[in-house]
């Protein structure tokens, strides 16, 4: 984690063209279904802008000890990172699992998005949790990620949750949850 510095100058930003609406069917006894619509007004959303949130804040609140960085680099550099949680007291991602890593961040600079630098960083992900005896990789995002749920399917997760109501300073925002078996 000592590298955090260098993961903080590869933006996380994105521009947010269609969001995933989700469709509640027989009041929720027959299930939802996701349903992707376009935005006649794209905008750009920013994880690190929110207040209190982004990798500088990180040590100020959680007990980095037990986490993971892998950047991606080309020459010197950084061009993308991951961030993994595993075994973390207070995380409630990691649903006090032991077997269970979060990877809480993965980003890619602009510039080579589409480059297969983030596939290379989530199997790098994989194989880090792995080596700690996980059997799962969680990964939350939101239905406003469009790109960033269709990239977790490609990489073999299964949308396991979705939660409408967890961003109360969002309210347009729903968490999706994905999971990898291992």
């Amino acid at each position: 984690m000592t590298a955090l510095p260098d993961l903080v100058g590869v933006p996380i930003a994105f521009e947010v063209r269609s969001v995933f609406d989700v469709v509640v069917h027989d009041g929720g006894l027959g299930g939802m279904s996701l349903g992707e619509r376009r935005l006649e007004s794209p905008y750009v959303k920013d994880y690190d802008a929110l207040q209190g949130e982004g990798p500088t804040r990180w040590a100020s609140r959680f007990d980095l000890t037990n986490w993971g960085l892998l950047l991606a680099r080309a020459g010197s550099a950084c061009v993308g990172g991951a961030v993994l949680a595993f075994d973390t007291p207070g995380v409630d991602m990691l649903e006090r699992r032991r077997d269970l890593a979060v990877l809480w961040d993965l980003r890619v600079a602009p510039a080579v998005r589409g480059l297969g630098v983030g596939a290379a960083l989530f199997r790098s992900a994989e194989a880090w949790a792995k080596a700690r005896g996980c059997r799962m990789l969680k990964i939350e995002t939101q239905n406003v990620n469009v790109p960033a749920c269709r990239f977790y399917a490609r990489q073999g997760c299964t949308l396991g949750a979705i939660h409408r109501f967890a961003y109360s300073e969002l309210p347009d925002e729903v968490q999706l949850l994905w999971y990898k078996h291992l």
